[in-house]
C-alpha cells in the first residue's frame, strides 16, 4: 500500500548524518495527477515549513489528530477520512503519483477532515508536529527490506520508535501492518521493547484486522495465495511503562 515511510531509519544524536525515511520512487506521472496538485494542493496540502504546526487552525477545528505515515495510494487515509469524521487525518507520502489519487479522491468524497504532505515522514515528526498531540499513528505495509544486508533500511528502528512514543498522547495508538512475517518479528523486537508502548495483544502478539484499516486489492491476493498479514497494535501507556 505504501511507498512513504520506506527506506532508511531514522537516528539520533547532534552529529548524526540527516537520513530520510524513505527511497523516493516516482513512477508515471499522469495529467490527471499534475492537475490534482495544481488545483487541489491549496485546498487539502500541507507545505512543509520546519516549524510547529497549529492544525486545529489548518482544519478549522479542535479534534483529535490521526497520522497515517505512508499512505501510498490513499486508500486507507480516504476510507478512514469517511468512516472516522470526528478526528482529523493527516497523511504523509512521498510517492507523487500516490498524492495526486489520493488529493482526487478526497475532491471526489468532499472531504473535510483529511489533509496531505508530500515530504519526509521523519522530518515531518520531528519539526512540524508537537509531542504528545497525536492520537493515533497508522504505519501500513512500509518497506520490509527483506534481503538481511538490507534490513537496517527498515523504518521501525528504536530511535524512531522512541519519536512515535513522544508524538502520542497518552493513552494513544501506533497500528502498524505488515505482510512479511520477518518484518512482523522485527516489529517486536523493536516496539515490544520500547518504553511507553505495551502490545494490545501481549508480547510478540497480533490482532485480527480491524474495522477502521480497510483491505487492499493486493492484501485480498496476498491472502489467496496463503500470504499472511500480520496487524501489531500498542498503545501509549500513560506512565512510561510498558
Amino acid at each position: 500500500m505504501t511507498q512513504a515511510g520506506r527506506g532508511k531509519p531514522y537516528t539520533e544524536g547532534p552529529d548524526r548524518r540527516r537520513v530520510r525515511s524513505f527511497v523516493l520512487r516516482q513512477g508515471r506521472f499522469t495529467e490527471a495527477q499534475q492537475r490534482a496538485f495544481d488545483e487541489l494542493w491549496p485546498r487539502f496540502g500541507l507545505d512543509y515549513q520546519g516549524a510547529p504546526r497549529d492544525f486545529a487552525a489548518e482544519f478549522g477545528r479542535t479534534a483529535p489528530l490521526v497520522l497515517e505515515i505512508g499512505t501510498g495510494n490513499g486508500e486507507a487515509l480516504r476510507f478512514a477520512a469517511a468512516h472516522d469524521p470526528d478526528r482529523n487525518h493527516i497523511g504523509i507520502e512521498v510517492h507523487a503519483p500516490g498524492v495526486g489519487r489520493l488529493l482526487n479522491a478526497l475532491a471526489e468524497d468532499g472531504s473535510t477532515n483529511a489533509r496531505v504532505y508530500h515530504h519526509d515522514a521523519v522530518e515531518v515528526l520531528e519539526n512540524e508536529i508537537t509531542d504528545a498531540s497525536l492520537d493515533e499513528v497508522r504505519i501500513y505495509f512500509p518497506d520490509p527490506w527483506h534481503k538481511k544486508r538490507h534490513n537496517k533500511r527498515r523504518l521501525v528502528q528504536p530511535p524512531f520508535a522512541q519519536l512515535l512514543v513522544r508524538k502520542l498522547v497518552p493513552g494513544g495508538r501506533l497500528h502498524l501492518a505488515t505482510d512479511w512475517q520477518d518484518y512482523a518479528e522485527h516489529m517486536w523486537d523493536v516496539l515490544d521493547a520500547t518504553a511507553g508502548l505495551r502490545n494490545r495483544a501481549g508480547p510478540r502478539g497480533y490482532l485480527p484486522r480491524p474495522e477502521w484499516r480497510p483491505q487492499t486489492h493486493f492484501e485480498t491476493r496476498g491472502q489467496r495465495l496463503g500470504h499472511g498479514v500480520w496487524d501489531l497494535i500498542y498503545d501509549r501507556v500513560a506512565d512510561g511503562r510498558t
